[in-house]
């Protein structure tokens, strides 16, 4: 389950966690369709797992991750449709299934 958090965050910013179905890797199809949701917005958006942090709208970089089943995934937008576009894409990743 996603959780916002707006804790030092700028008043056009958001945050939430949420983790890659037990049985789904971010590999290309589900990598593609997060890239294509995130693209959807006008914010800037990042997707981080692990130490790793990467643009959401580059498929090669949510590729690099290699965040696999369960792995945990921090989303964090800043722009005008910051909160949206963090909110759309953590119900995307809890919906992926293979």
């Amino acid at each position: 389950m996603a959780r916002a958090n707006s804790e030092t965050l700028p008043a056009a910013a958001a945050i939430a966690d949420v983790s890659l179905p037990a049985n789904v890797d971010l590999h290309a199809r589900p990598a593609a369709d997060f890239v294509r949701t995130a693209m959807r917005f006008e914010s800037n958006i990042h997707v981080c797992a692990g130490e790793r942090e990467v643009d959401a709208k580059s498929l090669l970089s949510v590729l690099a991750l290699g965040a696999r089943r369960g792995t945990l995934l921090r989303l964090s937008a800043d722009g005008p449709d910051a909160a949206n576009a963090v909110q759309t894409l953590a119900a995307a990743v809890a919906a992926f299934s293979e």
